[in-house]
């Protein structure tokens, strides 16, 4: 399979159901932030995070894979074409359930906290931020145009990047700064 197809040279691209789009149209935007949110864990990834805390930004990416699927399906109906698409809201209690294991561990937070502590930390925070953006975009395309797990979905991302570092954080004994 070749890297380039030349069918972009035009400033189009293609949606899973075949409709060629401009690569600024509101859809292509919030898949690109997305794929810059997968970007930013596998930053983190490489910044030597423990294991645990690797399976679940693994994890994640596999889902952001998915989820970016859907938002290139004006149709909505991946769940039943491509199975390894499926995000459903088992999906999100998974993210649940790892946000509070992870904030369990953590002292009670009481005030507003600087993005920041180790690069580690810093890089979870940075992939919040990217979340949050990614977010806006996937809202801004109105919430009847996508499937709500997948709202729910992106949500909970970002609650669990910032419990990580937090987590990420505390292990490594850098101090939060509050605001």
């Amino acid at each position: 399979m070749s890297l380039y197809t030349g069918t972009g040279d035009k400033g189009e691209t293609g949606l899973a159901d075949g409709t060629r789009v401009s690569k600024i149209e509101a859809r292509i935007e919030a898949c690109g932030d997305v794929d810059e949110l997968n970007a930013m864990l596998g930053i983190a990834l490489a910044s030597g995070l423990d294991s645990d805390v690797q399976e679940v930004l693994s994890e994640i990416q596999s889902d952001l894979f998915a989820l970016g699927t859907h938002l290139a399906d004006p149709r909505n109906d991946l769940n039943t074409r491509v199975p390894k698409a499926n995000l459903d809201t088992n999906s999100v209690k998974k993210l649940e359930e790892w946000i509070d294991d992870f904030d369990g561990q953590l002292p009670p937070l009481r005030k507003f906290l600087l993005p920041g502590g180790g690069i580690q930390g810093a890089s979870l925070h940075a992939a919040r931020a990217v979340c949050r953006r990614a977010e806006r975009r996937i809202l801004a395309l109105g919430v009847d145009q996508v499937p709500s797990v997948v709202l729910q979905y992106i949500n909970r991302v970002s609650d669990l990047l910032f419990a990580l570092a937090r987590a990420v954080n505390f292990r490594h004994d850098f101090q939060e700064l509050e605001w």
